[in-house]
């Protein structure tokens, strides 16, 4: 009889932990790592018989705007050195850069692109709406 309760006490105590348990499996997911975004550049983006187009980035992570990088003006080609972070930056939150021509009235958006980010190293192209490619590379970890 003494064995049986030992044995229900710490099953109940056992059982009593799982849900904390639970809890801090569940949140090891939810780290949040830095995100570094970099080696940013376009080719072929669209010109027009008045002008070449003069483009800039706009970063998003998640609901978090990062910023923007310079008007690289009168360049179809442009490459910004400008670099990005983010140490807030959690798996499958999406980085959204969208792509834009710096007018004088208002900027034309070229187009967006959108992925969800994993731990590690990638490299990316992506097609913009209005003609041309956004290259970038990003790490998280």
């Amino acid at each position: 009889m003494r064995d049986k309760i030992k044995l229900t006490a710490s099953s109940e105590a056992m059982e009593s932990n799982v849900p904390l348990l639970l809890l801090v499996i569940c949140s090891l997911n939810m780290v949040e790592a830095q995100l570094k975004l970099y080696n940013m550049r376009a080719s072929k983006l669209p010109t027009n018989i008045f002008s070449t187009t003069d483009g800039y980035v706009k970063v998003i992570c998640g609901s978090a705007v990062l910023g923007k990088t310079a008007v690289r003006n009168n360049d179809a080609n442009p490459w910004w050195e400008e670099e990005f972070t983010y140490f807030q930056a959690q798996e499958n939150d999406v980085l959204k850069l969208e792509v834009y021509d710096s007018d004088i009235l208002f900027d034309d958006l070229l187009g967006v692109c959108q992925r969800q980010i994993k731990v590690g190293t990638f490299t990316h192209d992506c097609y913009l709406d209005k003609g041309g490619t956004l290259h970038y590379t990003y790490t998280l970890g």
